[in-house]
């Protein structure tokens, strides 16, 4: 599936992802390939990206914290999701 995280300054990711797990505001949820559609607020928390590569742009690469090869993280104050069509669209503060 494809995951894109924007931000009010940039678009921080962009790629095909295995799983994303996020800061729900009733708790973590992972959405994984083929999801059904949904529409969320996120809250202060991680999210988490799992897939078999990625590649930032140089001025967005220091958001990201990385576990292992196959897991980065991402901290954030507060946002929206929208999975629909195998696409995952983050927006974050």
């Amino acid at each position: 599936m494809l995951l894109e995280i924007v931000s009010p300054e940039a678009k921080l990711f962009s790629a095909e992802v295995t799983s994303v797990t996020l800061p729900g505001v009733d708790g973590s949820f992972q959405i994984l390939n083929n999801h059904a559609p949904i529409v969320s607020i996120l809250e202060k928390g991680v999210v988490k990206i799992t897939a078999s590569n990625f590649t930032f742009a140089k001025e967005v690469a220091s958001k990201f914290t990385k576990l292992d090869a196959q897991n980065y993280t991402l901290a954030i104050n507060s946002g929206t999701i929208e999975m629909k069509d195998n696409k995952v669209i983050v927006l974050v503060d």
